[in-house]
């Protein structure tokens, strides 16, 4: 029998949307309370998950959900890590 893998699929906080966890990008806070952007999906902490988009990032700042997933204030640096990484998905 041959067995299909299953694609672990994830939330994006901002549209609501499922998509390939692959096709996500991952957003961190650590205990300590740092947040970061983690490309690799492997580190450890609390992992918030948004699709590589300029508008799903744009909604996500706009209405504060990283904000009220992690319950602090979000540093402006990591939205603009954001949007870097959406330009560079996009071309």
């Amino acid at each position: 029998m041959n067995k299909v893998k299953k694609i672990p699929m994830r939330k994006c906080l901002a549209t609501g949307e499922m998509k390939p966890k692959k096709e996500m990008i991952r957003i961190v806070r650590t205990t300590e309370g740092e947040v970061f952007v983690d490309p690799s999906g492997k580190k450890n902490g609390r992992g918030a998950y948004l699709n590589l988009s300029e508008e799903a990032i744009q909604v996500a700042k706009k209405k504060k959900v990283l904000e009220r997933q992690f319950e602090m204030e979000i540093n402006e640096q990591i939205y603009s890590e954001l949007l870097e990484l959406a330009a560079k998905v996009k071309k």
